[in-house]
Order: C-alpha cells, then structure tokens, then sequence
C-alpha cells in the first residue's frame, strides 16, 4: 500500500503509482482490449518476466488500478480489467503515446528499430 508521507506533490504519487518501465504498458493493453488474462498478456509483453508480470499487476491491484477476477474453475482463470480510476489514466497514456511518436519525429528517432 502507498504511504502519503513518502510523497512531496501529487504528481510524485501519480508516478509511483503508474512509474517503472511496464505499468503504463500493462495498463495500455487491458485497457486497449479488457479483460485480458495472464497469458494474453505474457505474449502481449515478451520481454518481461513472469515473475515481474505478477508483481506488477499485484502493485497496480493494490494501488486500485486493476481488478482481478479469479474464476473457480480448473484450470483457474483469471482476468484482469480495469477499475473507475484505471480507466481515467487511459486519456492521459494516449497522450504521452502521441507526445513520444512526435517527439520521435522531433529527434528523428526510427522507433522502431529502438523497440526491438
């Protein structure tokens, strides 16, 4: 859980909630395609651990971010979607999705050769 007190602005808060390198990533897809289960999600993300995965979407559960649904079925399943105040990130990652592709105009940045 957060501890307000580690923070000096909101803006601090916002970043430790949806800051490290696969969150906004995570939080794109399920929100690109809801609910997205685990495994969609691995094939979505290669280059992240499963382990991480895990972690990541446990962080952004706790923070109430995502919801997690566990079915009791076998084999489980388990989908993830995204709750009142995951959905409002969702404007501000399309902008800075589109501040990053003209910026990568702006630098003349191939993007893509960058992302593989």
């Amino acid at each position: 859980m957060l501890n307000l007190k580690e923070f000096n602005c909101e803006k601090e808060l916002t970043l430790s909630v949806i800051g490290g390198k696969w969150k906004m990533i995570i939080l794109w897809h399920i929100g690109l395609n809801s609910p997205q289960r685990f495994s969609t999600l691995r094939k979505l993300l290669p280059k992240v651990t499963p382990k991480m995965l895990t972690a990541q979407l446990r962080e952004l559960e706790n923070d109430g971010i995502i919801h997690r649904k566990v079915y009791q079925q076998v084999p489980p399943k388990v989908e993830y979607t995204l709750t009142e105040y995951g959905e409002k990130l969702i404007p501000i990652l399309e902008l800075m999705y589109d501040w990053g592709k003209k910026y990568a105009r702006h630098m003349n940045l191939d993007i893509n050769r960058i992302l593989e």
